[in-house]
């Protein structure tokens, strides 16, 4: 018989609170069409982008995520304190260590919480997400902060006509605290590695080191190849997710998609058969691509305009450099 002590967490997690932040500079495709040979009309018919956000020296990693957390932990209506867990997923902060995690915690007055940052790309927040829910279960956290930040444009190649309009800034950000009911279904997740060079950043930062070569390196991929699989193989990612959470298409209120192309949005609606009355997120249009932080980021600005409201159940999928993906359905704060 084992002498360990079993876990004694809550019976389920919730989302409690969510908040977001875009940086202030609001940047047109007119500026994007400055150093590539398009149109914005191609660029709107091709990713559905009118403007995207473009942090400023001072909206640092930290700062925008700070302001994110600031306003999940109002709206969860629970204090700095009580966040027993930080999660940071991000591809876009520059130091190897420390972790992000624990200078955002400092600075946000959490105390001494485990803390920590993942690097799962456009999946990354259904990664933390998913691992704040076992947190609060497992009992080693009541309270757990999860963040998805970016700063793509300090990853973005302004010539590469493939890309270059594609990426934004910004952080969102929700608290996941205990639950008397489910309110965070199972998580389908998974890579598939033998994918990976589709999405990549063009140059190791050791080759970069070295001298070679001497564009500092950016975030490329293959578009077509990268479009086929996210309609095709994340749509049916999207299905389980909604299966396992033993739910059809008819019970959602809400569809969030990783933002990353209005095309893929508009297929993955298509392939699933999502009823006329489910919400969709389309903040891709305003914000970008923003890698990990369009989750929350998209989820926030539906909260907040009144397109979804609190209760409404929601599929939430995240897919993107790896290659990485994570589903689940989740009740809205």
């Amino acid at each position: 018989m084992s002498k360990i002590k079993p876990s004694q967490g809550a019976p389920y997690a919730r989302i409690m609170g969510v908040g977001g932040y875009r940086p202030t500079r609001v940047v047109p495709n007119e500026v994007i069409l400055e150093t590539i040979d398009s149109s914005d009309e191609w660029i709107r018919s091709r990713s559905g982008i009118a403007t995207r956000h473009w942090a400023s020296d001072e909206e640092t990693v930290a700062a925008m995520s700070v302001e994110a957390a600031g306003k999940a932990i109002a709206d969860a209506g629970i204090t700095p304190e009580q966040i027993g867990g930080v999660i940071v997923s991000t591809v876009s902060h520059f130091k190897q260590t420390p972790a992000i995690a624990t200078e955002i915690a400092d600075k946000i007055g959490a105390g001494k919480p485990a803390a920590f940052d993942i690097s799962a790309g456009c999946a990354g927040f259904g990664y933390g997400l998913t691992l704040a829910r076992g947190m609060v279960t497992d009992g080693s956290a009541e309270y757990v902060l999860v963040i998805g930040v970016e700063r793509l444009s300090d990853l973005t190649d302004l010539s590469d006509r493939a890309t270059a309009f594609l990426f934004g800034d910004g952080a969102g950000a929700v608290i996941v605290g205990p639950s008397k009911e489910p309110r965070i279904g199972p998580t389908v997740w998974g890579s598939e590695g033998d994918k990976s060079e589709t999405i990549k950043q063009t140059e190791s930062w050791e080759a970069y080191r070295n001298g070679a070569p001497e564009k500092f390196p950016a975030i490329t991929q293959e578009g077509q190849a990268v479009f086929r699989w996210a309609v095709f193989e994340m749509a049916k990612v999207a299905q389980q997710a909604l299966d396992a959470a033993g739910i059809t298409a008819d019970d959602l209120d809400v569809f969030i998609p990783h933002q990353a192309n209005e095309r893929i949005i508009d297929s993955m609606v298509k392939t699933l058969k999502l009823p006329e009355h489910v919400t969709v997120a389309r903040d891709v249009r305003t914000t970008g691509n923003t890698s990990a932080a369009s989750i929350p980021l998209a989820m926030e600005r539906l909260l907040a305009t009144g397109e979804a409201k609190s209760g409404d159940t929601a599929l939430v999928i995240g897919f993107g450099a790896g290659l990485v993906y994570a589903a689940t359905v989740v009740t809205l704060p």
